[in-house]
This record gives C-alpha cells, sequence and structure tokens, in this order.
C-alpha cells in the first residue's frame, strides 16, 4: 500500500512538472517592421537640422539616453541600477557630436503635442534632471509647420559650451 501511494506521488509530481512546463514554455514571438523611422514633424526638423548644423556637427537621431549618459560612479549597486533603469528605455530625438572626435555636443527634443500629457511631462521632468546633473546641454524645440536654419542655429549656438559657443 504504502508502495502504492509513493508511485501516485511521484507520478503526480511528474505530471505537475510537465504541466509548469508546458504552461511556462517560451511562446514563439514575432515582429513586424515600422514603416518609418521618424514621424513627419521629426522627419522634416531633421532636414532642417542637418543644414543647420552641417558644417559643425554630425547629428545622431532616436539615440538612447542610457548610450549618452550613466548614472554617477559613487552609488550603491542598488541605486545605480534604478538611475540606470529610469533611462535606459528612452531616447533622445536628436544628439549633435562633433565631426572628429564624436563627443557629445548637445541634446536635442522637438516637443510636440504628445509633451502636454502628464506621463510625457514626467519623463521630460527626468530626461531635463539626468542633462543637467550630466552638464549635457539641452535643447528643446517647439514642433512647427515651417522651421528657419538660421533660428535654429541660433539656438544651437546659444545653447552650447562657451568653448564651442560661435562655431557655428
Amino acid at each position: 500500500m504504502d508502495f502504492t501511494y509513493l508511485v501516485l506521488a511521484l507520478v503526480f509530481i511528474v505530471l505537475i512538472r510537465l504541466f509548469i512546463a508546458l504552461i511556462n514554455r517560451p511562446q514563439q514571438l514575432s515582429y513586424r517592421q515600422k514603416s518609418k523611422l521618424f514621424s513627419p514633424a521629426e522627419r522634416s526638423f531633421l532636414g532642417v537640422l542637418d543644414t543647420a548644423c552641417t558644417a559643425q556637427y554630425r547629428v545622431f537621431a532616436k539615440v538612447r539616453v542610457a548610450d549618452v549618459l550613466t548614472p554617477e560612479k559613487g552609488l550603491n549597486r542598488s541605486n545605480w541600477q534604478t538611475a540606470f533603469n529610469r533611462i535606459s528605455t528612452k531616447h533622445f530625438d536628436y544628439i549633435l557630436c562633433k565631426p572628429d572626435t564624436m563627443e557629445f555636443v548637445a541634446a536635442i527634443e522637438l516637443d510636440d503635442k504628445s509633451h502636454n500629457s502628464k506621463r510625457a511631462q514626467k519623463r521630460d521632468a527626468l530626461i531635463n534632471y539626468a542633462c543637467k546633473s550630466a552638464q549635457l546641454p539641452l535643447i528643446r524645440f517647439p514642433a512647427k509647420a515651417r522651421y528657419s536654419v538660421q533660428e535654429i542655429k541660433q539656438v544651437i549656438e546659444q545653447s552650447v559650451t562657451p568653448e564651442i559657443k560661435g562655431s557655428l
């Protein structure tokens, strides 16, 4: 009798483990290609930004914040990971770099109506703080139907660090 219960218990355990394995089996994930990298507003602004910066800077778009900024040294592991997680899934709309060294000059955000939402305002506050603490100039442009290359140049020139100021 005791042997029968033992065998039944083992069979029951095996069946439960098989059931759990079936439930937890990785689902085959598939993906689809998006149609474009930029919204029409982002693409339009990129053209003007390229024209405004072509002589002085390389423009990169959709750059992950964590590829530009990293949490400050000296944080304990838990705080470092928390700080990293806050920026790891976010991106800058555009990054300006020195063409010869690829050093970061400034981050640029194109703010459209979506930035009025509570969620976007919270994200913007984090990005503002992160850039300020890292001493990376963050330039915000409102989305418009049209842009002036000269105005874009002027705003960038006024926003970048003094050593670069006037080099556009």
